[in-house]
């Protein structure tokens, strides 16, 4: 055999021979039993986007179900809305808790983890052309059941964490107090997201109710084109303009040495996805978003009482037992078939450009996996003792 076609063919062996070894690595890495409770009301794909890659994480490091002893599944193993096949006929499926079932949850379950407690909407779930900001509401919300097991298991001392949009529309007033109260912390109603175009033709995506709120609050058009972030708050708006208000328009998500340390998270990543800004008050503020704006940037964001850097992740100052992330961390586009390969770690540097420090795919990589990873292993560990 030549010699270049002997080479080939042992490349080959290894490029293959690596899946089927990690594979069976993971099968027999340590199980860690854990139930974890994940409530999620924003489902409206088949994909499960808005939590998949949660679940990835938990497979990836096997956390499973402690009583079954089973992997968790991002397809059924959560509370909240289930949308049915065939999609297109919009049927769906909802999976709550009741009042009397609270105390028997807040023992059975170790952790809970609400994903996105939003919901889904008339216009998003049946895509009427009707794409205004707030339509008919199918399902969602935090209510009262939440809440109450949110209390049950503080009293048990047990994992607490929260994410993005906990308190704003559509959660009632009275629950969002409650659940401000418990947690310590203060919602300012802003939320904002980044946007590689502004531009509503070239950006078919772009929220389109944006577009109609500006013009009534400022009474003039919608001419923005480029890259940008814009903030949302009742009937206000602002929007921030790449070079114009924004040195870098990229959110960035940025860690205090000491917890980069303890978690394994990168000190600076970019955040896409929806974020809010919070009162922090008392908690202990884990990392913080980071918008890199000019003078000009500084100057609009002082016009509406806002600035340049607040909190991202908060967690409680004595045990670090419940934690807020005020961002949509759960939404990432992993394929989920890789949770299966063992020290992902190896592979991981080809899902993201290790050069470009605004490639936001390194979010997931360098810092989603590292903090859910850490918080949920630092806290079996304490149950173990």
């Amino acid at each position: 055999m030549k010699r270049p076609l002997l080479i080939v063919i042992i490349i080959l062996v290894v490029i293959l021979a690596f899946p089927v070894y990690s594979v069976v690595r993971w099968a027999f890495q340590e199980k860690k039993p854990l139930n974890i409770l994940v409530l999620n009301k924003t489902v409206p794909t088949l994909e499960r986007d808005t939590h998949r890659s949660l679940f990835w994480i938990f497979n990836n490091e096997r956390f499973v179900d402690r009583q079954k002893k089973s992997n968790y599944s991002y397809k059924k193993d959560y509370y909240g809305f289930f949308p049915l096949k065939p999609l297109r006929e919009r049927q769906h499926k909802r999976r709550d808790y009741r009042l009397a079932e609270l105390i028997d949850l807040a023992e059975t379950y170790d952790a809970v983890y609400f994903a996105d407690t939003y919901g889904v909407f008339f216009s998003e779930w049946y895509q009427t052309v009707n794409r205004t900001r707030r339509t008919r509401k199918i399902y969602g919300g935090l209510n009262n059941n939440d809440q109450l097991l949110l209390v049950e298991m503080q009293k048990r001392d047990k994992l607490m964490i929260l994410e993005y949009n906990s308190f704003d529309f559509p959660t009632a007033d009275l629950e969002k107090y409650k659940v401000e109260e418990m947690l310590g912390i203060k919602s300012t109603g802003w939320t904002a997201k980044y946007f590689e175009s502004l531009d509503t033709v070239r950006n078919p995506d772009f929220p389109i109710w944006m577009t109609g709120m500006y013009r009534k609050y400022y009474g003039k058009p919608w001419t923005f084109k480029g890259k940008g972030i814009v903030f949302v708050k009742n009937r206000e708006i602002v929007v921030l303009e790449d070079e114009k208000h924004l040195v870098n328009p990229l959110p960035m998500v940025k860690t205090a040495e000491e917890d980069i340390e303890r978690l394994g998270v990168a000190d600076c990543v970019p955040f896409t996805q929806w974020f809010e800004v919070i009162d922090s008050r008392e908690n202990d503020i884990i990392s913080y978003f980071q918008i890199h704006t000019n003078a000009a940037g500084d100057s609009l964001l002082a016009q509406n009482f806002l600035s340049d850097v607040f909190p991202a992740v908060i967690a409680d100052p004595e045990k670090h037992r419940n934690y807020y992330f005020a961002g949509d961390f759960a939404t990432n586009d992993v394929n989920y078939s890789s949770s299966y390969l063992s020290k992902h770690g190896l592979l991981k540097k080809s899902y993201y450009s290790e050069n470009d420090q605004n490639d936001p795919r390194r979010f997931f990589w360098l810092y989603y996996k590292p903090l859910i990873t850490s918080i949920f292993t630092e806290y079996y560990n304490t149950l173990k003792q």
